[in-house]
């Protein structure tokens, strides 16, 4: 954050900083299944981070998408944050972490996914996108770096190369940290001397 301020303050260009996403759901679509969780982090070290978890605004859900994130409907309309009050509150510390004029780049391993439940619910519930119209894919970024198949680019894939990270939990914040600590990894290669990376 401070370093964020430091470059805004010397009139530098405005940096991008990547958040990391991971959302977890009711069912495969935004427009029929609920939104449960958010969890994300910088890739700062300790990275900053956010989680929260909502009350559903749909009652539908497949069993499938419980089973992996182990989330409780009951429970989470009980005790989960108003849709609103959760979005908001996602929107504040993203403002937080990169203040204007700074870009926030969302990022995510399979984005499409993430991506498609935070910005219809940020429509949804606030009316606009604060993060903007854009995300970042690890899956595509590593498929263009490495000159690997589509297939190849799963997260047992990259964390066997990277960082032998155990499988994901389909916990929204665990699992972001996780695909956190893979994104920095192929960063650090991309931008290795001796002009990129090994094929």
């Amino acid at each position: 954050m401070q370093e964020v301020l430091a470059l805004v303050e010397l009139g530098m260009e405005p940096r991008e900083v990547y958040i990391v996403v991971d959302v977890e759901a009711a069912g495969p679509s935004p427009e029929a299944y609920a939104l449960l969780a958010i969890g994300a982090c910088t890739l700062d070290d300790p990275p900053q981070t956010f989680y929260v978890e909502l009350r559903p605004d749909r009652p539908d859900y497949t069993d499938e998408a419980l089973a992996v994130s182990g989330l409780s409907l009951e429970r989470l309309s009980a005790e989960g944050a108003p849709p609103e009050t959760a979005l908001r509150a996602f929107a504040d510390w993203v403002a937080l972490v990169a203040p204007a004029p700074v870009r926030p780049v969302v990022t995510a391993l399979n984005a499409p996914f993430d991506w498609m439940f935070l910005n219809i619910y940020m429509h949804r519930y606030l009316g606009h996108n604060p993060l903007g119209h854009a995300a970042l894919d690890i899956k595509a970024y590593y498929m263009g770096q490495r000159g690997v198949t589509w297939g190849d680019t799963s997260y047992r894939a990259m964390a066997q190369r990277y960082t032998a990270s155990q499988p994901l939990n389909h916990h929204a914040l665990a699992d972001a940290l996780a695909e956190a600590r893979i994104f920095k990894a192929i960063l650090a290669e991309t931008r290795a001397p001796q002009g990129g990376i090994e094929r």
